[in-house]
């Protein structure tokens, strides 16, 4: 009633006459419309059939596409007010048997059951004529227009810009559409009675379709955004009214009542499944979906469940794709850029379509959803694990770590209660998912109405450093873009070292097509000795807005919680390339300069250096021998294949392999240089220096031969002589002062010039070239006054105002 009264002031305001509603009397019988058991939530459709057609842009198209809409729910509304007098037969019949001596129910009872039906059918009944008056002077042609008849539908489509209905819908409040001939079906009594709950649940979906296909600038448009937030309010207010719309009783005096629900990648022997998830307040239910045909209702198959009392979860390592899987992924991404382009090309280029057109249209739509099936089912690589004390287990695969926390926090929560568990009965509570989901369809991208507030072309994300941790921990930021899944749409930091105040200043860049949202996850590390399981501290999603979002950088931090996260973004719209048939290879990073591959990863200081700095400073630090004991050389091998594919792919190794391998694959990666750290030219000028008696002039020499090296050389040195003072910090316990250190990596980082060697050169003693090596990084090691290490290129913004602060 208050949102009735709502729409009426809105009316008014708009000099709109409202008729009155007759008030029904105060009964204690009618207060609970809804009664406890009622099992079907009022976000359930009939079907799982998804659109054919993609959104119309042009006005013209708009109009014409909204008039189609228009005929459509008239059409639909007769045949609501057919089925609203069939249920009133039967009212009549037990309303006339009331008054005897053997009533087949009372008068209260038969008001009850009938609640409103009659107020209900006048107010269609009125929809419905004021519908059919406004639509019968735009009658659809049955044919292509011919020359003398393109005025007329011209001087129409003046008329459907004209045509006004929000007002209708205002007054009606609820309204849904249904575009499939039923005038035949035959109804059960019981499939009756539900009509008017099942149109009341389906008014968002129809208002939200009317309102795509009505230009921003239409007059209806307002009126039609009003009917649309009031239909919200009262869905709203229908589920805090009645929280057992998406309960199952049980017996015992429990409720099972469903918590969340939504597509997942089951795997089962090696194969994938996508599967429809539903958690309850006991149980998981995993079902597989089957669609019904247009116009009848979709059917779940029971798959499997497992009880929440006990269940364990883990969240375990990222799956490795097979190298067919992994050309079949991307031979599909280039299928459906192919598609989604052509798709694009037709919109724009024949605003009128004629039927051949259209079915074409509507073939490469299906084609493109089927693509992003086989895209949403084998790209997913993230397993959570489920194990039951009963032995039994399970694997869900998800694309998106945001997601699978999210499922992860909300089963967690339900399994630290103390649950009393009842055995369901399988084939009704299978039989309920049609009516309990809250989720209709998988997540496909190409059925998402709307673009205009999407991305397109390449998003640029810095992330730099965090702050708020509650205690010293190694974290890492994982950054997810949506959108279709032509390219790779994640990328993670490596692990910081155990600090309150984490910086990574690491760059990404995202290919993106129809990306609307950014997800970022602060996720923790375990320290050695603790679980090998990681955990995500906070995370937050960020709504992209190409309005907002620059060719320049802008900074702004993200308070996830407790939690700040302090990155950059940029975005440039451009067309995009096609991808890859074939995976890119990421270019490798060993026995290349090192100037090339600061370069081609944007800094200053090279990923390999960082992340095998600061996992040793995170668990190598207090190990005995570090730098000076060797590893397993298949370790290392390992290691030095991922950083040269799969930069991701290498973090991830690095935080399982012995501490030895990661301080192993460092000293390879400086020994395997084609130029020194240390550039070969300047090898007798230190020579010269280390020679000069006074220590005052020659830590001059010394600091300016440091810094004529190029930038990143010198960065990525004094980078490992700040890390190399740290490790000797711990000589008590690691045995490795600055000598020992400094005789492991001299040899590696600076080099005499090559022509010595040589057979006219003199005769040089190797011991004084080594001595020298071990002299240059030892006097470094050795001073307190040596600058900080600039890390990355600094990410100019592009005002001096104060960063930006995103409270999530």
């Amino acid at each position: 009633m208050e949102v009735f009264m709502e729409a009426a002031a809105y009316l008014e305001s708009q000099h709109i006459p409202v008729e009155a509603v007759g008030e029904p009397s105060p009964d204690p019988l009618q207060e609970d419309v809804f009664p406890e058991e009622d099992l079907f939530s009022p976000h359930q459709t009939d079907s799982m059939d998804l659109p054919d057609t993609p959104v119309l842009r042009t006005p013209g198209e708009m109009l014409d596409k909204r008039l189609m809409v228009l005929r459509t729910i008239l059409d639909s509304e007769k045949l609501f007010l057919n089925e609203l007098e069939t249920l009133l037969m039967p009212m009549k019949a037990l309303k006339a048997t009331a008054g005897t001596s053997q009533p087949v129910l009372s008068s209260q009872q038969v008001q009850i059951v009938f609640y409103q039906v009659p107020e209900l059918r006048d107010l269609h009944r009125d929809f419905y004529t004021g519908m059919r008056d406004r639509l019968g002077h735009l009658e659809p042609q049955a044919h292509p227009p011919t020359g003398s008849e393109q005025g007329e539908a011209k001087e129409q489509g003046q008329s459907g810009y004209q045509l006004m209905v929000g007002d209708l819908f205002l007054k009606i409040s609820m309204m849904s559409h249904n575009g499939s001939d039923r005038s035949k079906t035959k109804y059960t009594f019981e499939a009756l009675l539900y009509k008017p709950l099942e149109r009341i649940t389906k008014t968002t979906l129809v208002l939200h379709d009317l309102l795509k296909h009505t230009p921003q600038q239409h007059s209806d448009h307002p009126v039609l955004h009003e009917v649309l937030r009031l239909s919200r309010s009262f869905l709203s207010g229908v589920n805090e009214g009645s929280q057992c719309k998406r309960e199952v009783t049980l017996s015992r005096g429990m409720r099972r009542q469903l918590i969340r629900d939504g597509f997942v990648v089951d795997v089962c022997e090696g194969g994938r499944n996508l599967r429809h998830l539903f958690l309850y307040t006991d149980l998981l239910l995993c079902t597989k979906l089957k669609g019904g045909a247009q116009g009848k209702q979709a059917q779940y198959r029971f798959c499997w469940y497992l009880p929440l009392a006990g269940l364990k979860l883990h969240w375990g390592p990222e799956m490795e794709r097979t190298t067919d899987t992994h050309h079949r992924i991307h031979a599909t991404r280039a299928k459906m850029y192919l598609l989604r382009h052509e798709l694009r090309q037709t919109m724009k280029l024949v605003p009128q379509k004629c039927l051949a057109a259209r079915t074409i249209e509507r073939s490469r739509w299906k084609k493109m959803e089927q693509l992003e099936l086989m895209i949403l089912t084998h790209s997913p690589l993230l397993p959570l694990e489920l194990h039951s004390p009963s032995g039994k287990s399970h694997t869900l695969v998800m694309s998106s770590l945001y997601e699978l926390e999210e499922w992860r926090e909300a089963i967690h929560k339900l399994t630290g209660d103390n649950i009393e568990m009842v055995p369901p009965d399988l084939l009704t509570l299978t039989s309920s998912c049609v009516k309990l989901r809250m989720t209709q369809q998988p997540p496909l991208h190409s059925i998402l109405p709307g673009e205009e507030q999407s991305l397109c072309g390449t998003l640029s994300v810095a992330v730099h450093s965090a702050c708020g941790l509650q205690q010293p921990a190694s974290v890492y930021v994982c950054v997810e873009v949506d959108g279709f899944e032509f390219y790779e749409s994640q990328a993670q930091t490596h692990s910081s070292v155990s600090s309150l105040s984490p910086h990574w200043d690491q760059e990404f860049s995202f290919q993106v097509d129809g990306a609307q949202n950014l997800k970022v996850l602060c996720v923790l590390q375990p320290e050695e000795g603790e679980s090998c399981e990681d955990r995500v501290l906070c995370k937050t999603s960020i709504q992209l807005d190409p309005g907002l979002l620059q060719k320049r950088w802008r900074r702004q931090t993200l308070s996830l919680g407790q939690v700040e996260v302090t990155m950059s973004l940029k975005y440039c719209p451009h067309p995009l390339d096609p991808p890859c048939l074939v995976p890119a290879q990421q270019q490798s990073i060993f026995c290349k300069p090192i100037g090339a591959v600061a370069q081609q990863e944007g800094v200053l200081v090279p990923h390999v250096v960082r992340c095998c700095v600061e996992e040793v400073e995170r668990r190598g630090l207090e190990e005995v021998g570090i730098y000076r004991l060797s590893a397993a050389t298949s370790d290392i091998t390992n290691l030095k294949t991922a950083f040269n594919t799969s930069l991701r792919e290498a973090v991830s190794r690095l935080r399982c392999v012995d501490v030895n391998a990661v301080s192993g694959i460092l000293k390879l990666y400086f020994r395997e240089l084609p130029e020194p750290l240390i550039p070969t030219e300047l090898f007798q000028s230190f020579t010269k220096a280390l020679d000069i008696p006074d220590l005052s002039s020659r830590s001059v020499t010394m600091l300016s031969l440091l810094q004529s090296c190029p930038s990143v050389n010198q960065n990525t040195f004094l980078f490992l002589l700040h890390h190399l003072k740290r490790v000797s910090d711990r000589q008590n316990v690691n045995k490795m002062p600055l000598m020992n250190l400094a005789t492991v990596f001299g040899p590696s980082l600076l080099r005499p010039p090559v022509a010595i060697l040589g057979q006219c050169s003199p005769t040089v003693d190797i011991s004084q070239e080594v001595e020298v090596q071990v002299q240059v990084v030892y006097f470094y090691l050795q001073c307190d006054n040596l600058p900080e290490a600039q890390t990355c290129i600094s990410h100019d913004t592009e005002t001096t105002e104060e960063d930006e602060t995103t409270n999530i």
